[in-house]
């Protein structure tokens, strides 16, 4: 009864911070709880025609033949079945934090031979391994196929989506489980998703605040200590209440993100440019061409030609030049450029001769 109350009033307390700040869970993650890649190689069978070329891809023969093997089946040597109806793929499947064994999970089977499709297909029993080697979940099931392909006599085809790829949904079996220090230690870690020496301040006086004085301590810009009870029951609940504390994030440093493939240009909050007068022009070259026909005089030996010119003609567009203020922000940038009628290509060179003239108070990050 008495950790019931103290979760009710701690989630009170919770409930008067300002609901613009974003929660702990939203921007932070506990150092240890995460999910592991887990992989592996196994067949396809029961396809229409449209597994692997086996001249092109033996290591599906050889599969197929070690799977027969171990049934006591054996196909006489120099013997290569023509396997249209398999496929050799590779499954691949993340093991959630806390996955007990004899849950299931989600799997993407992938072909790695040259199948033209794994729908209608089956996935045989198949191992999957973390990065240790170990067995952590066995998979199998139905391939279910979001794309199909269709091919004529003469070569013409369609295909829509990508139909050498397919999931099983709930297709593996957890077989074991992944040890975590979640109940190992007597503190937590929250790690920042983006490190901020404010944003870690702003959390440690959240959690302090809230859960009281010494609870949290940072470690550096992106790590945060809690200390939390050792009692698995207690601290689940703890970790119920810290987690869904608000904390004010800090805000960004002045940066002007340019990718320079699409034009895209973003600038921040707090972006400023110095005292800077700016002019940018740009010259317009047209080249016309155009055909004349040279007739000869009359009753002489010469003949009839066909000449090309061109008219080439240069222009330079006007230009106006705008002065920036001392401490000038994002709106008075973004006025002044639009009044100069800038492209995004023209922003762009006026943002780099900014930041080579040290006038730009920001990080010019090109992409």
């Amino acid at each position: 009864m008495g950790r019931e109350l103290l979760r009710i009033a701690l989630l009170l307390v919770v409930g008067m911070h300002s609901a613009l700040a974003d929660r702990i869970k939203d921007i932070a993650d506990v150092a240890g709880v995460r999910s592991n890649q887990l992989v592996g190689y196994g067949l396809v069978v029961g396809l229409d025609g449209t597994g692997d070329q086996t001249s092109q891809a033996p290591f599906t023969v050889q599969s197929m033949k070690s799977m027969l093997a171990q049934f006591g089946i054996v196909i006489p040597p120099g013997v290569n079945p023509q396997l249209k109806n398999v496929a050799a793929v590779s499954v691949h499947t993340d093991l959630p934090a806390f996955a007990k064994p004899g849950q299931f999970i989600d799997v993407t089977v992938s072909s790695i031979g040259n199948a033209k499709s794994l729908r209608g297909g089956t996935l045989l029993m198949t191992p999957l391994k973390g990065a240790n080697g170990e067995i952590y979940a066995i998979a199998q099931g139905n391939v279910v196929v979001g794309g199909f392909g269709v091919q004529g006599n003469d070569g013409s085809k369609i295909t829509l989506n990508v139909p050498s790829v397919g999931r099983i949904a709930s297709g593996a079996t957890v077989e074991r489980m992944v040890p975590t220090a979640f109940t190992s230690n007597s503190s937590i870690i929250l790690n920042l998703r983006r490190a901020d020496f404010t944003t870690a301040l702003h959390m440690v006086d959240a959690i302090n605040n809230s859960v009281g004085p010494g609870t949290a301590s940072a470690i550096d810009g992106a790590s945060v200590r809690v200390e939390a009870p050792l009692d698995v029951a207690q601290r689940v609940a703890f970790m119920s209440v810290v987690e869904n504390l608000p904390v004010e994030q800090g805000e960004e440093a002045a940066k002007v993100i340019v990718n320079s493939r699409t034009g895209t240009i973003v600038i921040g909050k707090h972006v400023q440019v110095s005292p800077a007068a700016v002019t940018h022009g740009s010259l317009t070259v047209t080249i016309k061409e155009s055909k004349e026909v040279s007739q000869p005089a009359p009753r002489s030996a010469g003949a009839t030609t066909v000449t090309a010119t061109s008219d080439i003609k240069v222009q330079e567009s006007g230009s106006r030049m705008f002065l920036f203020e001392p401490g000038v922000a994002l709106n008075d940038i973004v006025q002044a450029v639009n009044q100069v009628g800038a492209a995004p290509g023209d922003l762009i060179a006026i943002l780099e001769a900014l930041k080579q003239s040290g006038a730009l108070r920001a990080q010019l990050i090109i992409i």
